[in-house]
């Protein structure tokens, strides 16, 4: 089995290389990119399609062959595509990710400062979910086809059918700044005055803006994992060594926490190690709905502004992290089940 996770570290390269290869290409072809948007604002506005005459003769700008051959450099665009890629690809091997467009500082320090904002978010997130999740999956597979089993399977479809940018802007209309209920803020990470309270302000300050973000995050994985514990509770229940357990005398609450719960858990804690590119990489929609400087926001900032660098930069770090989280899991699976064998 050892050399089987040497062969996955191994492939982690050829599949790295895949992903920001056809992500980079895709990025420096599709229409709109740092040069048209550069041309645009010394015309002072325009449509997409004037923009890209603009690249070619300059359209009605009238801006010097030298300048646009300077604005090309700059932008890496006077080479060959592929070239550009290695060129990028050979940066990042000397942890290089290169400098925003937008920001004009590295493309590192600026994800680096956004860092604690999305681990914080997520990290809580994570462990609200399994909190809430595995014991409410138990309940239901204990109550299964019970009044309470088909409630709860209801609420928890229709916040599964329900994305959770969305029920986060709803949320807000509700309950945010300015509502009928003016209960929690409308955006941010902490208030501006944060630095002037106390320790108490402090503390209550950032559970005031971490509350609706946090239930917009759970509610969407809230339904998978918990249907996946009920079904996976059920499974087992059924099982002999279940029947067996009972037959000896234990009791009911020592057969389902200790048996068949401890089995159950197999396939849900092997996806932890999904979690770690989320984790660190935030949600886009639910950051941008809420304000929040996190990973999230700057990807979609990034990707509104054409930003390649701290895009990629982005990418680089949220696909590497998925792509160990998946060994991950292959490590825990095989702990939590010694029957586990990978070849």
């Amino acid at each position: 089995m050892t050399s089987y996770f040497i062969r996955r570290f191994l492939l982690i390269i050829p599949t790295f290389i895949g992903i920001t290869l056809i992500t980079f290409l895709i990025l420096q072809v599709v229409p709109g990119g740092p040069l048209e948007m550069e041309l645009m604002k010394l015309r002072g506005g325009g449509q997409g399609g004037e923009v890209n005459s603009s690249i070619g003769n300059s359209g009605n700008i009238n801006i010097p062959e030298s300048a646009l051959k300077e604005m090309k450099e700059f932008y890496g665009f006077d080479k060959p595509i592929l070239i550009r890629y290695f060129d990028w690809l050979s940066n990042l091997v000397r942890f290089n990710f290169g400098k925003s467009y937008t920001y004009a500082e590295p493309v590192w320090d600026i994800i680096v400062s956004r860092f604690n904002v999305s681990i914080y978010f997520g990290l809580i997130s994570f462990i609200l979910t399994y909190l809430i999740c595995v014991p409410l999956g138990v309940l239901k597979a204990v109550k299964n086809g019970s009044k309470f089993d088909f409630f709860s399977s209801f609420m928890v479809f229709l916040g599964y059918s329900t994305p959770g940018w969305a029920f986060g802007a709803l949320m807000l209309i509700l309950f945010g700044g300015g509502s009928f209920w003016n209960v929690f803020p409308l955006s941010g990470f902490r208030s501006e005055d944060f630095d002037s309270m106390n320790f108490f302000q402090q503390i209550f300050d950032q559970l005031h803006h971490t509350i609706l973000p946090v239930i917009a995050y759970v509610i969407g994985n809230f339904a998978t994992l918990t249907i996946l514990t009920k079904n996976s509770v059920i499974e087992n229940l059924s099982q002999d060594y279940v029947k067996t357990a009972f037959a000896k005398g234990l009791s009911e609450k020592r057969v389902i926490f200790y048996h068949a719960l401890r089995n159950s858990l197999i396939p849900i804690v092997t996806g932890i190690g999904g979690f770690l590119g989320l984790i660190m990489a935030g949600s886009m929609l639910i950051e941008k709905v809420f304000n929040i400087q996190g990973m999230g926001l700057l990807a979609f900032n990034s990707i509104i502004n054409r930003d390649y660098p701290v895009t990629m930069g982005i990418l680089v770090i949220t696909s590497f992290l998925m792509l160990i989280g998946n060994i991950f899991s292959d490590m825990i699976y095989a702990w939590a089940d010694p029957r586990i064998r990978f070849k």
